[in-house]
């Protein structure tokens, strides 16, 4: 196996142990690099390729990709957030492999929600899964009552390796431990399959006009427009609505872009038009922030001095 992600990470703290008691050889890499773990596959035929979504996309566009032999690749195995659907097929039809993605976090111990390897396109390219063994979660409201299914709140998990707290921080810490559970500051709804879809962060969501705008939820939809290869949703203050919604495209062809119109007719179908995008920006790449997630902030930022 590779180590995808650095030692002091909870991926690589909480996993480390029992790898190496089921005799796994670990590799570990200097620095992450796509090339570097192409050869590493091929040359020593590692069943798994692990890591972030950015670090799958980033194997994917390699040049020398084809050039490698990947067929002892059993399972693409992703943490650290949400995967576009797109890069999920793409995945899965390039390695010929199952992707499943892995949803918790350094509070959660490690352990939380996660897709089946056998997931159907349903399940693998638009939820992060269900429970994993010994786990519980439950989407409840701001009073941190439990929500019908379908209905956006925060996801709360309980979990055997759930963290004692936050160290000499008694106050976040009761914030965040409430009777044994984990509040998660995601959004997310269960849908009728008892799948869970996440929509955001809590501080992510933002108010257009009145009505809750869930940016994950809005690029779920827009990430499945096939002239999208990534896209996220920020908001853009405005004087009349309060905020309106900004679309951040890395097109597949950079020499032809969707446009606003193309993805507001694409997302009708789907979503309610108030969280359809009211803007565009077609970049070349979106910015990663040092946990190789989104780099949300930076977008907003850019945006506010527009």
């Amino acid at each position: 196996m590779v180590s995808g992600t650095a030692f002091p990470h909870v991926g690589v703290m909480t996993k480390l142990p029992w790898q190496l008691a089921s005799g796994a050889t670990i590799h570990v890499m200097d620095r992450w690099d796509a090339g570097t773990l192409l050869g590493l596959i091929d040359r020593h035929r590692l069943p798994t390729v692990n890591g972030v979504a950015a670090q799958v996309a980033l194997l994917l566009r390699h040049p020398d990709f084809d050039d490698h032999d990947l067929g002892s690749v059993r399972a693409v195995v992703v943490g650290g957030g949400p995967s576009p659907p797109a890069l999920v097929a793409e995945a899965r039809q390039r390695f010929d492999a199952p992707y499943s993605i892995r949803y918790s976090s350094t509070e959660s111990g490690g352990i939380g929600l996660g897709t089946a390897l056998d997931a159907d396109d349903e399940e693998a390219l638009h939820t992060v899964g269900r429970p994993r063994t010994g786990v519980e979660a439950e989407v409840r409201d701001d009073d941190g009552r439990p929500v019908p299914d379908g209905e956006v709140g925060e996801l709360w998990l309980r979990t055997p390796s759930v963290m004692s707290g936050y160290w000499g921080d008694p106050i976040g810490t009761a914030t965040a431990l409430v009777d044994g559970w984990l509040r998660t500051g995601d959004l997310a709804h269960r849908d009728s399959a008892g799948y869970y879809r996440l929509a955001g962060r809590v501080r992510e969501m933002f108010i257009r006009g009145g009505y809750n705008v869930y940016p994950l939820e809005v690029e779920a939809v827009l990430g499945t427009h096939p002239g999208v290869e990534q896209v996220a949703v920020i908001p853009r203050p405005d004087p009349v609505l309060g905020e309106t919604g900004v679309a951040v495209v890395v097109p597949w062809d950079p020499d032809a872009p969707p446009t606003l119109e193309d993805l507001v007719s694409h997302g009708r179908a789907d979503l309610a038009s108030y969280k359809l995008p009211e803007a565009l920006r077609i970049v070349d790449h979106l910015p990663l922030n040092a946990g190789d997630k989104l780099g949300r902030q930076t977008l907003a930022a850019e945006e506010a001095r527009r």
